[in-house]
């Protein structure tokens, strides 16, 4: 019998752990395989996260994992449920006036939960979001907190804007006591330093814009508020982005009433020139930011004005990396999801900003469980910020220190120096060959795919006089993925050194193995640069270099037959369509 093992397990454990493990995924509806419409590939996971001996990624801390592989239902688990519940039932008390709407409501409620929790596999944000989409479609409310969210930014925004406040936030007051030596460029980080933090310590001003009687506190209340006391690690890492130069970070923003304090600090980060992608939730759940918010909000639409939204949920790495070379430096994205924090659900361009940016700054204690409290490692930097009463608890987590990254400029330099060689050929006058082929379309072989590409190279260098090709399986380095290759190859082939542009045929690919002394295999036969995502995107481009430059020859199979294959699997070598397969 073959084995029907399509992922990743734990190891050193017994067939009924691991059914109770692959049950986990599926009851919490986070399997790629049974949901792969929704919940993201392997390859989309590795972008965020950098997993160890091919661990499969779970949206909670370690000790709810462990609570619930237990399989003793733990109170700790029990009564992580029983918060979900009762925050159910004070919506329903909140927002239901009929009294036999209500008790039937809560009924409903009842029966699902008793009936969700039963086998202690869930997930309690996961419970916490089908109960919530229940009472959001029995009662047709759309949004319950819209209300109340947009009065305590109201308030927020009212002290933000106050005198009061921006007299307290420019006080000297002797903190620039210690500069004396220091060059003007050292004064200049050290006052962004001052004014950052004090910025920061707005995020502990919570219950002011909640308090129905809300007043703006005096000047001295509020230079007060601003010397918030920082504990943990994370301050440092913070001060570093704010002194680098032009720092990318990925904010994710939590509950409503703190989003104010949070633009206020991106915006700060942005007029001194870092980009900051603020992340808020897809639609609306309890009293996190979300995207209707932004637009319905008259507060959050107001300061988010100059802000560049990216509405596309699946934006290709090129179409990023060109937004975020523009002169713009505040951008606002949808994680994609409709619940507490969940790598697994987030959108394509959600993990793939996630990849792009410096660093990661999480906001409370749930997104804190997620990617703190966990054993994960992930492939940027995290930061938290918690507030604790009257404090601010900063904890920092580095990137896992083997994840390979290739930022643009890295991907780029590469691109440059290839078409260095090109330009060093073209005066010698030697002809520019580009070769596109096949190079991971045949999942699992992209080393046979290497071989063949480098033999019949070979096979045309000897045959030709003066003749330069690029051989695009030679510059592939361990780490890259599609959205590296496709961005850095794009470059090359649209500078216009390029004279012929040949595309693998499947009579290349048969004269490679002859080559080689082999028999073509079963799953080469009759394969050609048509069957390849790469290649058909680069045929789309070879069509608009050939626009401007006439005189490139293209070689290959015919144009109209790139048809089959149109995107990549998200982080994939290989189209989207071969997963279905």
């Amino acid at each position: 019998m073959p084995s029907c093992e399509a992922e990743s397990k734990p190891i050193n454990i017994t067939p009924d752990q691991n059914a109770w493990f692959t049950a986990f995924f599926l009851e919490n509806h986070i399997d790629p395989f049974a949901y792969p419409t929704k919940v993201g590939s392997r390859e989309q996971m590795e972008f965020m996260v950098y997993s160890e001996n091919d661990e499969r990624f779970y949206p909670c801390s370690d000790t709810m994992f462990a609570a619930i592989m237990s399989r003793k239902r733990p109170r700790f688990l029990c009564n992580r449920y029983r918060e979900v519940l009762d925050r159910i039932f004070v919506l329903i008390k909140e927002f239901i006036d009929s009294e036999e709407d209500r008790a039937f409501l809560s009924s409903l409620i009842q029966i699902k939960y008793d009936n969700e929790i039963q086998s202690r596999l869930l997930i309690p944000s996961r419970l916490e979001k089908r109960l919530y989409k229940i009472f959001l479609s029995r009662t047709h409310i759309e949004d319950p907190y819209e209300s109340q969210k947009k009065k305590e930014n109201a308030r927020a925004y009212r002290f933000m804007v106050s005198e009061s406040f921006k007299k307290a936030l420019n006080e000297v007051n002797g903190a620039l006591g210690k500069m004396k030596g220091l060059t003007l460029t050292q004064v200049k980080a050290k006052i962004n330093e001052i004014e950052f933090t004090r910025r920061l310590s707005l995020l502990t001003g919570s219950a002011l814009w909640q308090d129905e009687d809300f007043k703006v506190p005096s000047t001295s209340a509020i230079k007060t508020l601003l010397k918030t006391k920082i504990t943990g690690n994370g301050m440092e890492r913070l001060l570093e982005l704010v002194n680098t130069p032009k720092s990318k970070i990925l904010w994710l923003t939590d509950e409503s009433r703190d989003v104010v304090a949070d633009i206020a600090i991106a915006q700060f980060l942005a007029n001194i020139g870092h980009v900051v992608i603020l992340s808020v939730k897809e639609k609306p759940f309890y009293k996190k930011v979300c995207l209707n918010d932004t637009r319905t909000d008259p507060v959050l639409s107001k300061i988010l004005d100059q802000a560049h939204f990216i509405q596309d949920k699946t934006i290709s790495k090129n179409k990023l990396v060109q937004r975020l070379k523009q002169d713009e430096h505040l951008y606002v994205i949808s994680d994609g999801t409709q619940e507490a924090l969940n790598l697994s659900l987030v959108s394509t361009t959600f993990s793939r900003v996630f990849k792009e940016v410096d660093c990661v700054v999480t906001r409370g204690p749930k997104q804190k469980n997620r990617m703190i409290q966990t054993h994960f490692r992930f492939t940027r930097d995290v930061i938290n910020i918690c507030t604790k009463g009257n404090k601010l608890d900063i904890v920092f987590k580095p990137r896992h220190p083997d994840f390979i990254n290739f930022s643009h400029t890295d991907l780029e330099e590469k691109a440059n120096k290839i078409i260095s060689e090109m330009k060093q050929a073209k005066k010698k006058n030697m002809t520019v060959m580009f070769y596109s082929g096949i190079i991971g379309s045949i999942p699992g072989k992209i080393d046979v795919a290497k071989k063949i590409m480098s033999h019949f190279i070979n096979h045309l260098k000897n045959q030709s006089d003066n003749l330069f090709i690029i051989n695009p399986s030679s510059y592939y380095e361990a780490g890259m993925d599609a959205d590296d290759l496709m961005y850095m190859w794009e470059i090359v082939q649209r500078s216009g050194y390029i004279d012929i542009w040949r595309f693998q045929t499947s009579e290349d690919i048969a004269q490679s193995f002859e080559i080689m002394g082999q028999k073509v295999p079963p799953e080469w036969i009759g394969k050609d640069a048509t069957y390849s995502t790469g290649c058909t995107k680069e045929m789309r481009i070879a069509e608009d270099v050939q626009k401007e430059n006439p005189e490139m020859q293209l070689m290959g199979p015919a144009v109209v037959k790139f048809m089959r294959r149109n995107e990549y699997g998200v982080g994939s070598m290989y189209d989207r369509r071969l997963t279905r397969i």
